[in-house]
């Protein structure tokens, strides 16, 4: 996949190979409010762009959905009052243009937004000889095509400071999280885009205050760039989002308990070691593809067994009794039955498909 020709995050935001904190409530509210917010963070000496939500996409109508082009201008006294670079959200062709003339310095790419190309290249084509960055994040269903679609259409606008944000996403399973976090996605855009920078949006994933730490730490761990979190001067009232926001004390207390590791080590003797640990990893998956094949050829047998003597391919109490037995020798083994389950559904899947295949062949001597 051709790699996107962006300026790495540190040749145009200064703060090193710091991670790229960005900050400020879910929504702009009021002026006070957001000053307030702001005037907080300032202190933290932990942030490094503001954030607020200008124009809210909400689920159903009747929700407050932001005070529009009207707090662009408590984003202005922002930047005067404190110095901070500000960022929103666009939705709009109409969003950039009030956001350009009003001097935000960063824009972003909702959700909701990056979910419909059309929507996107309207906003692409409203940016094209703007030389601005852009944050883009991931759509609200898990679709890495449509979310490295949204990034292409921004680029090819000319955009060349371009961050992705891995929000998490929707799913209908209930769990702990607001956004299932789904790190593989982020991980394979990484792997196909290493040139990308990419940070994490905390808030958004966990939908509640208490899982930040965890999932800022798990970012980091990572080695994502950043974080955009969502910080309220009294997150108790706040009209959107209130679970997920924190005090800019708090905010300051999350960043500064983060363990930053480095992505690689210099040291000779760890170096060393990590690569004889990676090619015993490397060793065992070669064994793990051929016992799959070797595996893969029963099965093969198997149908052609149950084609020639008219049995289903499905045999419930069958894989029930596989379920409950490699379950149990896999936990007994210290792996995670979420993990045996998916891994064992993934094999019955594939043998399914290829029986499914001998069945629609007849055999070899009555071809």
């Amino acid at each position: 996949m051709k790699a996107f020709d962006v300026l790495p995050l540190n040749e145009w935001f200064p703060g090193g190979n710091e991670p790229l904190i960005i900050a400020g409530p879910c929504s702009a509210e009021s002026e006070d409010q957001v000053m307030a917010t702001a005037r907080e963070l300032k202190k933290t000496g932990k942030v490094r762009v503001y954030r607020a939500g200008i124009w809210k996409p909400r689920t159903r109508p009747g929700e407050f959905e932001g005070h529009g082009a009207e707090a662009l201008k408590w984003l202005q006294r922002v930047k005067e009052e404190t110095g901070f670079p500000v960022t929103c959200e666009v939705a709009t062709a109409k969003h950039v243009e009030e956001s350009l003339e009003a001097g935000v310095d960063i824009l972003w790419v909702g959700a909701r937004t990056t979910v419909n190309p059309f929507s996107v290249q309207e906003i692409a084509d409203a940016l094209k000889g703007v030389d601005i960055p852009v944050m883009i994040k991931n759509p609200v269903n898990p679709d890495l095509s449509l979310w490295i679609g949204g990034i292409e259409r921004l680029y090819r606008a000319g955009i060349n400071k371009l961050v992705a944000i891995h929000r998490g996403f929707s799913s209908f399973e209930k769990s702990a999280f607001r956004n299932e976090p789904m790190w593989e996605m982020a991980i394979n855009l990484k792997t196909q885009h290493p040139e990308l920078p990419i940070i994490v949006d905390p808030s958004h994933i966990c939908g509640n205050r208490e899982l930040l730490p965890y999932i800022s730490q798990k970012a980091m761990d990572l080695d994502m760039q950043g974080l955009m979190i969502e910080s309220h001067i009294n997150p108790a009232t706040a009209w959107t989002d209130a679970k997920q926001q924190v005090t800019p004390e708090a905010l300051a207390q999350l960043v500064g308990n983060l363990t930053l590791r480095k992505p690689e080590s210099q040291n000779v003797e760890f170096v060393s070691k990590l690569e004889q640990l990676r090619q015993n990893i490397d060793k065992l998956d070669d064994q793990i593809i051929q016992k799959m094949a070797e595996r893969m050829q029963i099965v093969e047998k198997i149908g052609e067994y149950k084609r020639d003597n008219d049995v289903t391919i499905l045999q419930v109490n069958r894989w029930e009794e596989i379920m409950e037995k490699r379950t149990s020798f896999a936990k007994a083994l210290n792996l995670s039955e979420a993990f045996t389950h998916r891994l064992l559904d993934l094999i019955h899947s594939e043998s399914i498909r290829r029986q499914t295949e001998i069945m629609n062949t007849k055999p070899v001597e009555h071809a």
